[in-house]
């Protein structure tokens, strides 16, 4: 089973904690969390842009021209593309561009994302991650003890304090144990638990 360092809130080492194989020591299959991030982006997509085509902007209906004798081209409407205010070629529409990817896919990237963090040791374990006050200078005191700059802080619950302490520092984010995902734990190069958060991660992705 993989053995990381627990970190106190100074940045020392107070001991070690003990992770599940099964959740932070599985082999790390890119193709899947490359699948699973590429799912992620497209489902984030509102897909609204939309633009007229020849056949719904206004005007048009009248022939410019004669069709010969004129030497000019021959035009069928002033609304074609090629005409100011006409219609767009092949128009962008509203559309759905969400995939849907397996929940044994999804488990097996998240699995895949958390390992890599401790084969890379990116993953940092706080005994307790309490804050008196929401101060922003108190959690950069906190993540300067132990070097993390671009960091994603996963909470057990939600916790109002540590929340508006992270919102203002550049490159740090928190999010909870349901909603944790794949691309954030990419996104960033830390990745910041609690000894109550890595359990219940170890409970749902078991």
């Amino acid at each position: 089973m993989p053995n990381v360092a627990l970190y106190d809130m100074k940045g020392e080492v107070i001991g070690e904690i003990e992770l599940s194989e099964n959740t932070f020591g599985q082999p790390v299959n890119k193709a899947v969390m490359h699948q699973v991030v590429v799912a992620h982006l497209a489902n984030c997509r509102q897909g609204t842009q939309s633009a007229k085509t020849r056949s719904e902007v206004s005007g048009g209906g009248k022939k410019p021209w004669r069709q010969k004798g004129t030497g000019r081209a021959r035009q069928g409407s002033t609304r074609s593309p090629q005409w100011r205010h006409g219609g767009v070629v092949f128009a962008p529409k509203p559309r759905d561009y969400s995939q849907q990817v397996n929940k044994k896919v999804r488990r097996i990237a998240m699995k895949s994302a958390l390992s890599s963090k401790v084969l890379d040791s990116e993953l940092i374990v706080f005994d307790e991650l309490k804050l008196e006050n929401a101060k922003t200078k108190e959690m950069v005191k906190v993540l300067n003890a132990v070097e993390a700059k671009k960091a994603l802080i996963v909470l057990s619950d939600m916790d109002d304090a540590v929340i508006r302490a992270s919102a203002n520092i550049p490159n740090v984010a928190t999010t909870q144990v349901g909603t944790l995902s794949v691309y954030d734990i990419l996104k960033y190069e830390k990745l910041i638990l609690t000894k109550e958060s890595a359990a219940k991660i170890e409970e749902v992705y078991c």
